[in-house]
């Protein structure tokens, strides 16, 4: 079992930056494929970025975001810069127990989900 919990959510200016962070136990990640996803109510779950032996990322946020791990503080991170109002979302953080698993961009291909948190960006 993980257990993820995201941090770093919040109100954010067109233009402007956020940090999210996603701590993790039970499981190391480094061992793990992360990924980043993001929902508008009425809307399906959208992948954002995923990290196992490579990197990527969404076409919409290619450019603008950054996944990084810190394996030391077992933590995933989501660096948002040039925020766009349209990057308004809850933020979920989801992890695949194997990284060495094919790369997937589907919701359903991730065990382990955190609780999310919400990224709003005015214009």
């Amino acid at each position: 079992q993980v257990q993820l919990v995201e941090s770093g959510g919040g109100l954010a200016q067109a233009g402007g930056s956020l940090r999210l962070s996603c701590a993790a136990s039970g499981r190391p990640l480094s061992i793990c494929r992360v990924a980043w996803f993001r929902q508008v109510p009425g809307k399906e779950r959208e992948f954002v970025s995923s990290s196992g032996l490579k990197s990527y990322y969404a076409d919409s946020v290619k450019g603008r975001f950054t996944i990084s791990r810190d394996d030391a503080k077992n933590t995933v991170y989501l660096q948002m810069s040039s925020l766009k109002p349209e990057d308004t979302a809850a933020y979920y953080c989801a992890a695949a127990p194997n990284k060495f698993s094919p790369s997937s961009t589907s919701p359903t291909d991730y065990n382990y989900w955190g609780q999310g948190t919400h990224v709003t960006v005015s214009s």
